[in-house]
Parts: structure tokens; C-alpha cells; sequence
């Protein structure tokens, strides 16, 4: 089939598929206060995360990300794992997960095994306090989780969303905290993804504030920048650092990513206000070629994404459930 092309002629290459919209954490830019979790019925059991997964790679997605909320709440995630990774004969390239790593220490060595390629971390801070101001939970789950994953052999990158008058005292001692150990570090601008009315536009430390502050200890150069949603930077010649710009400095043009939420909804933006519930017409006994039909459609008219219209999305799901 042909590529999934929109009609500003990106094509999409990478599907982030939320496996649950249940975490065990309660990150304050990204999860309301007391969150109403959707009914389990209402989720996508194995066997339709696994067709649309199939829908997708067989329409040239070739990288895929399973998310949350968080993926680990997931009983049958390492059967998830196995069965989307056999989609690797039909052309798909990588399988990735981005997880908080609070309760991936058991199962780190079978992930890998199952079909992992790589792991974004979840870490907002390396101080402990800080820490659990912004998640209501320990850091400690979260370092042995780290520790497994390195142990396991794992690729293992950082994500850390930096918001003013929170945790932007610790850009520094996380980025030093990281380079110690040799893990890629990504910083992420604060985005007006969260419940509504949450989001002010001067809790944002932009990626200039955030080279200021890391430049005043470190010598830091900006490197050729590729599809990817990073900016990447060069920190004391050797260390490979990402910012995510979103407020700042959109990366719209060149976004080639999807994403599908726990029940099946396809976006075609992060900040898209609406979706396209393929698992709804699934259900309703919908042939994959009709569906293929509509998720081109919805793609052909993605919006030309945060750049055109900056500001918080009106829209019943938060990020907990759209998946990171």
C-alpha cells in the first residue's frame, strides 16, 4: 500500500499505541486531580491492539511505541510485546516503550527478550524531593527500574518535562546525573496538555532557558536536526542531549507520528481536538479495508499541528489517556 502522506506532504512513519489510560502515578502536568479512568470494556483487548497495530505496519507505519498511562498496569503486556513484534515480517522496523520504570525491574530481562528495543524513561528530577512533589510518588522504584533496564541490556533513553517554579533547578544536576551514567537525555517543554485551565504559558522553561542554564557549567553545541521531535545538542563534546521545543520552537513541519489511545481512537496530532474511533467501528464488525480508508482520510487532513494554532486543546481526553 502506499504511504500515509498528509496534505502537507509529511509522511508518517511512527504509531504511539496507549495500551491502558491507568497509571501509578500522578504526574501533575499530566494527570488531573482524580482522574476517571475509562471502563475496561472500553479498552482494546490484545487481538484489536494487534489488527490495528497490523493495519498500521501493513500502511507503512514501521515504528511503534506502546504507552499509557503506564504500560507495565498491563497484565498481558509481554503478550502485547511478543504478538505486535511478529509484525516485524510485515515490515515493522522497531518496538519501543516509554514508561515511569516503577515497576519494570521483574520484567526488564523478559521485555528485552519479548521484543523491546528501546525504553523512554519517565524521570522529571534527579532530587528525590522535587521528585515526589511532581509525581506524589518515590524515585527509588524508579532508579532500580533504571538500574534493571541497563543490567537487561536495554537502550535506554530519559524524558524529563521541565516546568518553572517546579523542577527547573534540576536541570542541571539531571543532566550531570545522566551523563555519568551514559544515558541519553531528553528535556521537554511544558505543553498545554493537561486538565484545563492547568496550563500557563509562564511555567514554561523554553529550550533558550534551559541552554543558559546548562551552558553555565557545561559547553554546549547545537547539531544538524533530523524528523525527530528533539532538538539535539552536543554537551562537552561527547554527550548527546534533546530538547522538545513544542512552545518555543514548533517541530510541526516535519512530524511523521500518529498516535491510538486505549480504546482504539486514532490522532493524528498530539493536539488534535478530535479523534477518528477506529476501535469503535471495529467493534461494530468494520473490514480492514474500510478501515484503512478511514484512517487515510484522517490522516490526508491532519492540521498543520501546534505551530498554526498555539495554545491549549479543548478536548475531553487528557494526556493520560492520549498516551505520552
Amino acid at each position: 500500500m502506499s504511504p500515509l502522506i498528509d496534505r502537507h506532504g509529511r509522511t508518517k512513519r511512527k504509531l504511539r499505541i496507549s495500551l491502558t489510560d491507568r497509571c501509578n502515578f500522578r504526574c501533575t502536568y499530566c494527570m488531573p486531580e482524580h482522574p476517571d479512568w475509562l471502563p475496561k470494556s472500553s479498552l482494546l483487548d490484545r487481538g484489536e491492539v494487534v489488527r490495528l497495530a497490523g493495519l498500521f505496519v501493513d500502511s507503512g507505519i514501521d515504528q511503534i511505541r506502546l504507552t499509557g498511562g503506564e504500560p507495565l498496569l498491563r497484565r498481558d503486556l509481554l503478550e502485547c510485546v511478543r504478538e505486535i513484534g511478529a509484525l516485524r515480517e510485515r515490515g515493522l522496523r522497531r518496538l519501543s516503550m516509554t514508561t515511569n520504570a516503577s515497576r519494570i525491574a521483574p520484567k526488564a530481562r523478559e521485555l528485552v527478550a519479548a521484543g523491546i528495543d528501546d525504553f523512554n524513561v519517565s524521570l522529571d528530577a534527579i532530587d528525590p524531593d522535587t521528585f515526589r512533589r511532581l509525581t506524589l510518588r518515590e524515585i527509588a522504584p524508579v532508579l532500580d527500574g533504571i538500574d534493571a533496564l541497563t543490567d537487561a541490556g536495554a537502550n535506554i533513553k530519559l524524558n524529563a518535562v521541565v516546568i518553572r517554579g517546579d523542577n527547573e533547578k534540576d536541570i542541571v544536576p539531571l543532566l550531570e546525573w545522566a551523563m555519568a551514567r551514559g544515558i541519553p537525555l531528553r528535556y521537554i517543554e511544558y505543553m498545554p496538555l493537561d486538565a484545563p485551565g492547568h496550563w500557563k504559558r509562564d511555567a514554561v522553561v523554553s529550550e533558550a532557558d534551559m541552554l543558559a542554564a546548562i551552558g553555565v557549567s557545561h559547553r554546549v553545541e547545537h547539531q544538524p536536526r533530523s524528523s525527530d521531535p528533539a532538538t539535539p545538542y552536543l554537551v562537552d563534546g561527547h554527550y548527546p542531549l534533546g530538547i522538545i521545543s513544542t512552545v518555543s520552537n514548533p517541530f510541526c513541519s516535519t512530524c511523521d507520528r500518529l498516535r491510538l489511545t486505549a480504546t482504539g481512537e486514532l490522532f493524528t496530532c498530539l493536539f488534535s481536538p478530535l479523534g477518528t474511533p477506529l476501535g469503535a467501528r471495529m467493534r461494530e464488525g468494520v473490514s480492514d479495508e474500510v478501515l484503512g480508508e478511514q484512517v487515510r482520510r484522517a490522516v490526508w487532513l491532519k492540521d498543520a499541528g501546534y505551530a498554526a494554532r498555539p495554545g491549549p486543546v479543548d478536548r475531553p481526553v487528557t494526556m493520560h489517556a492520549m498516551g505520552g
